[in-house]
C-alpha cells in the first residue's frame, strides 16, 4: 500500500476534551483545543504575513518521531514522538527548552511510525494514550506517573491497522476512551485512580482513529465518536449505547473528529467516502439519529473539519480545499490551496497546514479560497507534515516530526 494511503492514524488522535470549562483564554489544553473543534477565539492577529512567513520565535528539537499535535496550558506545552525504542511524552516552556520527558510506552515502529493522539491536559494532569492503548496520568509540571492501564487489555478490545489515534477525552471527573471490540466501544474511567466508571456494549466494530466528543442537546449528555463502521452516541451517565449510524470507509479508515452544531452532527472521512449530517431526535434519556443530507464533495482524510459562520471547511482527500453550506451540503466552492492538509481557525481566518510543509493563511468566507500568504516550514523533519496547526497566545505552532516550530502572528 503506498505512503499516501496510510492514515494518518497520528492526526486522529489529536485530543478531546469539551469539558474543560476552567481553561485559560489563552490555552489549547487539548486535541483541536477548548472545544475540540479547531476553533481559536484570540483576536488581533496578523491579517497577513511578511513574503517569508511570519517571524520565527524558536524551533525545538528532540520531541521524537510522530503526527502528535500539541497541547498548550498554564505555560507549557505538550506533545510526543518516538526517541529510540520508547514513545516518550515532553513538556516545553514557552521558550521551547524541555522541562521534561517521559516514556509513556514502547515506540510504534510499524505502518507509519511514530506517535499518534495529541495529549490532554485537565486538572494539573496531562493524559495521554499511546498506539498500543495504553493510557496515562502524569503530572503536568514533573512528567511523575499516577496511573497507567492498558485499555485493550483491560477490556479486551483490538489494535487497528494503524494502530490506536484517539486523543483522550476528559469530562468532569471521568476520563473517556474507546478500546472497540464487542465487550467494549467505549468506557469511562476515573480520570484520578483509572478506575473503571462504566463500560458502553453492543457496537461491535473496532475502534476508528478518530477522537470522542461531548454533545450537551435537550438536556441529554452523551459522548460522539467513530469506530470501524459507524457514528455512535453513548449516554454520558450510564455508558448506553444510544445510537449507531452506520458509515463504512476504505480501510475502515474513520478519522475526522465529528462536529455538533444546533442539533446535528457532521460526520465524515476520506478515501472517497465522504460524509453525512445526522439530526439528533431526543426523547428524554433516549436518542436517534437520522440522516438529513450526504455528500462526496469532502472526503476529509485526517486534516480535520472546521465550522465557522454555517459553513465547513476542509480539505478533500485529493487535495481541493472544499466550503458546504452546514445545513444543506451545498458546496459554495472546490478548488486549490496550499495543498491537502490540516486545519485551524483564529479571528477571522483560516490556518491551512499542507502535508507537505506549505502554509497558508486564508479568510474564512464562502465566497473563496484566497491564499492572502504562505511560507514553507523548515525542512529537517520525517515523514509527511501531518500535525495539524495550534494557535495559541499569539502564536502559530507546527509540527514536523523531531521538529517544533513557534511563529509569532499577534498583530503589530
Amino acid at each position: 500500500m503506498k505512503s499516501s494511503l496510510w492514515l494518518c492514524v497520528a492526526l486522529a488522535g489529536l485530543g478531546v476534551l469539551a469539558g474543560m470549562g476552567a481553561a485559560a483564554a489563552a490555552d489549547w489544553p487539548q486535541w483541536r483545543g477548548p472545544n475540540r473543534d479547531g476553533l481559536s477565539a484570540e483576536k488581533g492577529l496578523l491579517k497577513e504575513w511578511p513574503q517569508d512567513g511570519p517571524t520565527r520565535l524558536w524551533t525545538a528539537k528532540g520531541l521524537g518521531d510522530g503526527f502528535a499535535s500539541m497541547a498548550v496550558a498554564d505555560g507549557l506545552i505538550y506533545t510526543a514522538g518516538n526517541v529510540g525504542g520508547d514513545l516518550m511524552l515532553a513538556a516545553l516552556d514557552l521558550a521551547g527548552q524541555t522541562k521534561w520527558q517521559v516514556k509513556v510506552g514502547s515506540a510504534y515502529t510499524k505502518d507509519s511510525p511514530g506517535s499518534r493522539g495529541t495529549p490532554t491536559v485537565d486538572g494539573g494532569c496531562v493524559y495521554y494514550e499511546t498506539p498500543d492503548g495504553t493510557v496515562s496520568c502524569l503530572d503536568a509540571k514533573s512528567g511523575k506517573g499516577a496511573w497507567s492501564l492498558n485499555i485493550l487489555k483491560e477490556f479486551k478490545g483490538r489494535n487497528i491497522t494503524w494502530a490506536l489515534s484517539e486523543s483522550v477525552l476528559i469530562d468532569g471527573d471521568h476520563l473517556i476512551a474507546c478500546p472497540g471490540g464487542p465487550e467494549a466501544a467505549m468506557v469511562a474511567l476515573d480520570k484520578k485512580t483509572g478506575k473503571t466508571v462504566w463500560v458502553c456494549k453492543g457496537a461491535g466494530d473496532k475502534p476508528g482513529y478518530a477522537s470522542p466528543i461531548v454533545v450537551d442537546y435537550q438536556g441529554l449528555r452523551q459522548y460522539v465518536t467513530m469506530t470501524s463502521h459507524a457514528a455512535i452516541g453513548v449516554h454520558a451517565k450510564t455508558g448506553e449505547l444510544l445510537w449507531r449510524f452506520g458509515h463504512k470507509t476504505s480501510y475502515d479508515a474513520n478519522i475526522p473528529t465529528p462536529i455538533f452544531s444546533d442539533g446535528c452532527v457532521f460526520i465524515d472521512s476520506g478515501y472517497g467516502s465522504g460524509g453525512e449530517l445526522l439530526k439528533l431526535k431526543v426523547e428524554g434519556q433516549k436518542c436517534s439519529a437520522e440522516e438529513v443530507w450526504r455528500t462526496k464533495a469532502i472526503d476529509n482524510h485526517h486534516g480535520g473539519i472546521i465550522l465557522v459562520d454555517g459553513c465547513l471547511y476542509g480539505s478533500a482527500h485529493g487535495g481541493k480545499w472544499v466550503c458546504l453550506d452546514f445545513k444543506t451540503g451545498q458546496v459554495k466552492y472546490s478548488t486549490d490551496g496550499v495543498g491537502k492538509g490540516s486545519i485551524t481557525y483564529a479571528d477571522g481566518l483560516l490556518y491551512t497546514y499542507s502535508e507537505r510543509g506549505n502554509v497558508g493563511l486564508v479568510k474564512a468566507t464562502p465566497e473563496g479560497h484566497k491564499v492572502i500568504s504562505r511560507f514553507r516550514v523548515p525542512g529537517g523533519g520525517k515523514g509527511p507534515n501531518w500535525p495539524h496547526p495550534v494557535v495559541c497566545g499569539g502564536r502559530l505552532y507546527l509540527r514536523h516530526g523531531d521538529l517544533l516550530f513557534a511563529y509569532d502572528i499577534k498583530g503589530k
